[in-house]
């Protein structure tokens, strides 16, 4: 196991916001805010976009586990932070819509990511953390865990997070939550699709990194054409989305990973990716 911190902009403890560890091509990306319950500061969200762009870029990682440093996931944004530009002289406007487009570029480019991004849940996810979870490929959360977009309680409707939570389950279990703010439970959250599954708190590491290195033994280039398309097609019409998956499908049938790939289910042999 190798162990890497890359994003180094210290906390107030004079610690990284953003931990990265590798275990072999499964990245582990640890939000490092514990004393703020991982908050989304403005320093982390620009490590984060950092971050997935060195990932999204390696030849060595092959999928991203990203969790929240105990007790919580994340809570959000940082109200504090926030709270404390109400006295610029534009009363934070001109913070506040750069604060917006960072976190819009953070959650866009892990849908970007070429790499399988999944989310391991250890504590709570609330609001701007709700929406990290939801933005994820695949989530998996401790039976502890709890999710939420709470800002409608606070007279700040979690608008943002609405994007990617209504892109993950059915608008009126959305709207139950954006419009009641109230916490529901992992079970929950796996009843109507925000995540994957619910597991032991001691397992949401390790069972998030198993499905990591299954993700890592498939074809790398295979599985960033199907990631960017299962993300184009969602937003299409349907006639739109069957035309662009059967043009998808006839590049991905000339690629030499799927010629080796159904060669080898013929043989009864386990295939040789030339492409990872």
């Amino acid at each position: 196991m190798t162990e890497s911190s890359q994003t180094l902009t210290p906390n107030n403890h004079s610690q990284p916001v953003l931990l990265r560890e590798d275990r072999g091509p499964i990245a582990i990306l640890t939000l490092n805010r514990p004393q703020s319950r991982n908050s989304l500061s403005e320093q982390l969200l620009q490590d984060l976009r950092d971050g997935f762009a060195e990932l999204s870029a390696s030849k060595e990682v092959r999928a991203v586990v990203i969790t929240g440093a105990p007790p919580a996931f994340c809570a959000g944004h940082d109200l504090r932070e926030m709270t404390a530009h109400r006295g610029d002289a534009d009363r934070g406007r001109a913070f506040f819509d750069a604060l917006m487009r960072l976190c819009s570029e953070v959650m866009q480019s892990i849908i970007a990511c070429p790499k399988p991004v999944i989310a391991a849940v250890n504590g709570i996810a609330t609001a701007a953390g709700c929406q990290l979870v939801a933005s994820c490929d695949l989530a998996i959360a401790s039976h502890e865990a709890r999710f939420a977009t709470p800002g409608v309680n606070i007279g700040l409707f979690c608008s943002t997070p609405m994007v990617a939570l209504s892109r993950n389950v059915s608008r009126k279990h959305a709207m139950e939550m954006l419009l009641l703010g109230e916490m529901i439970t992992a079970e929950r959250a796996a009843e109507i699709g925000l995540i994957n599954r619910a597991v032991p708190a001691d397992r949401v590491i390790s069972t998030a990194i198993e499905l990591g290195s299954v993700v890592a033994s498939k074809s790398a280039p295979i599985l960033k054409i199907g990631k960017e398309a299962f993300y184009r097609q969602a937003e299409m019409p349907l006639s739109e989305a069957y035309d662009y998956a059967s043009r998808v499908m006839v590049e991905n049938m000339l690629e030499q990973d799927a010629k080796e790939g159904i060669g080898a289910f013929l043989e009864k042999r386990p295939p040789r990716w030339h492409g990872s």
